[in-house]
């Protein structure tokens, strides 16, 4: 379900100027977080495109409120000075006054629930059919996938895929090792320290991807924010979500909920790329993990590289 987008140049002109900071250290590379960035990660799915609007929908509310609400304690302050009004009212009722302040905030209330259930309702309800399903599992502190192809996809009779996904800083002990690591994958840039991982959660591009969420241990997070994702791992259950990259590259996240010591080295690394490189992958993933991803990262070497998405 779609939400309407109208244009609101409030919220537009506070985004163009977190843009203008972003950009103060240098020209913005698509989809990454930048020093002083006051907006959300560049939208690289549809659900983050509507979340995009809802932030910059509701600001449009707010920025006004917080102005007027201001503005209205700041005339307060000074025309009811003790100075100025040395006699004051004992006026107690104000019928007119009461119902402004009562049915205006109903009507703006009204206003955010109505398109805040519509993303709500789009969130949990997939356009299509999800053609992957990626269970994801989190440890302390690593997370562990399973992949489940559609009954109908090629890769339906493939070997089944399942591995571990961990930190490259857990692989090592200090922060030079962590940048040689990382350096040893490819390009630093591409596989930043705390957020690179020995193996990415791969994945085909305009695909809907079906995400099942659970943990092993304690409660985890599974988020990736440029995608619109961001699910909760309980022990015990299974939660579900879904998204649909729009973009090939290397994708970053975090968990986002305190699970323990290392929480704030628990990343997610996302590899969307094309559907034919992701059905080559997956035919020898399942016996040859490495050697899958080698080859994988060689045809995209072959294409130009990989380039740098959100972290």
């Amino acid at each position: 379900m779609q939400v309407r987008r109208p244009i609101f140049a409030a919220a537009a002109l506070l985004s163009s100027a977190g843009a203008a900071l972003a950009q103060e250290g240098g020209p913005m590379l698509p989809g990454q977080p930048h020093d002083w960035q006051i907006t959300l990660q560049e939208a690289l799915s549809p659900i983050e495109e509507q979340i995009h609007w809802f932030s910059n929908y509701t600001l449009a509310f707010i920025i006004p409120i917080t102005i007027l609400v201001a503005a209205l304690l700041g005339w307060c302050a000074y025309r009811f000075a003790a100075p100025k009004n040395p006699t004051p009212s004992r006026t107690s009722h104000n019928t007119t006054i009461e119902v402004i302040w009562t049915l205006a905030p109903v009507v703006i209330l009204l206003m955010l629930a109505i398109p805040s259930f519509q993303l709500l309702t789009a969130q949990y309800n997939p356009p299509s059919e999800p053609e992957l399903t990626v269970k994801a599992t989190g440890y302390q502190w690593y997370w562990g996938y399973e992949y489940q192809p559609s009954d109908k996809s090629e890769q339906a009779q493939a070997e089944p895929v399942s591995f571990e996904s961990y930190p490259l800083a857990q692989l090592t002990d200090s922060l030079a090792d962590q940048d040689a690591a990382a350096a040893a994958k490819g390009d630093i840039a591409q596989y930043p320290r705390l957020l690179a991982v020995d193996n990415e959660l791969v994945v085909p591009v305009d695909t809907v991807i079906r995400v099942l969420s659970t943990s092993a241990d304690v409660i985890h997070s599974f988020a990736l924010p440029s995608m619109g994702v961001k699910v909760d791992a309980v022990p015990g259950r299974l939660n579900e979500y879904w998204f649909e990259a729009k973009r090939e590259g290397i994708f970053y996240g975090q968990c986002s909920e305190l699970c323990g010591q290392n929480h704030a080295n628990m990343p997610i690394a996302l590899r969307v790329v094309s559907k034919d490189q992701f059905a080559e992958w997956y035919k020898s993933a399942g016996a040859d993990l490495d050697g899958a991803n080698k080859a994988l990262t060689a045809a995209i070497a072959a294409k130009g590289g990989a380039k740098v998405a959100a972290r």
